[in-house]
């Protein structure tokens, strides 16, 4: 006969378990498991197998034990883990790819029907067409101001209504009237909440970003330091190109109005003594712009070599 472990020894037995996962992994995904049953979670342990390992438990205990574990250690990062937990919440400690592991867990959703009482996670909308219920059931749709008409002996929606709104609880008219179509509007699976990478929390998605998103978001802050730095005189690397041309147009603007110059001076003064010389310059570029229309219309234009006659073969079919 197995003996169960009893009630504190399966505590000690979750300290362990969660003092060793502190010590060996340093990335968490911190996961909502509101309405998750026993065998999706199953399913998911099993797909993450290998690299990560999922713990679910109760709040109090997991804070108790991560605030003794890090005295223990001396590690105070671990402590950014307690504001975490709350709610009904598990850990996935990974040392695979954090992305990937949320792309994992995403896949194991479950739908589900809409029960009464609960908080509806996203919009539910009935869509228009035959309903398959016969017109006896037309009070259900009267009580939820749904517009309805009978074709061929069942109920139709003719218009789309929005039933639940996200945030709103199921009533009991909503639940029955889903139920009676057969729609299981809700879908549940883990959620990430929050992401513990080496002592530091960020939101999941930070996960979702690409290079072209860094690249972006950077190009953009360089822009705003350049454009203040500019705005107060201040110098920085960013700002450093524009503010050595915009000196030099102001010392360029006073070498032409007046008789002080520099080499780079020389030339512009030439340009504006003598304005022709404009022409000049921009001749060649005009040249160039047009040379390759010229060549591809000379290439249309040559004519294609013309078959050979008989006469310059010598004879004819008359011969």
């Amino acid at each position: 006969m197995v003996v169960k472990p009893s009630k504190v020894e399966r505590k000690l037995a979750f300290d362990a378990k969660l003092c060793q996962l502190l010590d060996e992994y340093n990335q968490i995904l911190v996961v909502a498991a509101d309405n998750v049953g026993s065998n999706q979670l199953q399913n998911i342990r099993r797909a993450l197998r290998g690299d990560s390992v999922v713990l679910m438990g109760k709040n109090t205990m997991m804070k108790r034990t991560i605030r003794v574990h890090a005295e223990k250690t001396g590690n105070q990062d671990f402590l950014n883990l307690i504001p975490l937990l709350q709610g009904n919440v598990g850990l996935i400690f990974t040392k695979g790819d954090l992305k990937e592991v949320k792309e994992e867990v995403a896949k194991y959703k479950v739908g589900a029907p809409a029960r009464v009482g609960l908080i509806a996670p996203i919009d539910v909308i009935v869509p228009p067409g035959n309903t398959g219920l016969d017109p006896s059931q037309t009070s259900f749709f009267q009580v939820l101001n749904i517009p309805t008409k009978i074709n061929k002996g069942t109920v139709e929606i003719i218009t789309p209504v929005e039933l639940i709104k996200k945030g709103d609880k199921v009533g009991t008219s909503e639940a029955a009237l889903l139920a009676k179509l057969g729609v299981r509007p809700f879908s549940y699976g883990l959620v990430v909440q929050s992401v513990y990478e080496n002592g530091s929390v960020y939101s999941p998605e930070v996960l979702d970003l690409t290079e072209d998103d860094l690249i972006e978001k950077f190009a953009t802050g360089v822009s705003m330091v350049t454009a203040l730095s500019l705005a107060i005189s201040y110098p920085t690397l960013a700002a450093a190109p524009h503010m050595f041309i915009n000196v030099y147009k102001n010392v360029l603007a006073v070498a032409v109005a007046t008789e002080y110059s520099f080499p780079q001076a020389d030339e512009v003064k030439e340009y504006l003594a003598d304005p022709s010389k404009f022409a000049v310059a921009a001749a060649p570029i005009a040249a160039d712009a047009g040379a390759a229309p010229a060549a591809a219309a000379v290439e249309e234009k040559k004519p294609e070599p013309e078959e050979e006659s008989d006469e310059d073969m010598g004879f004819s079919l008359f011969d």
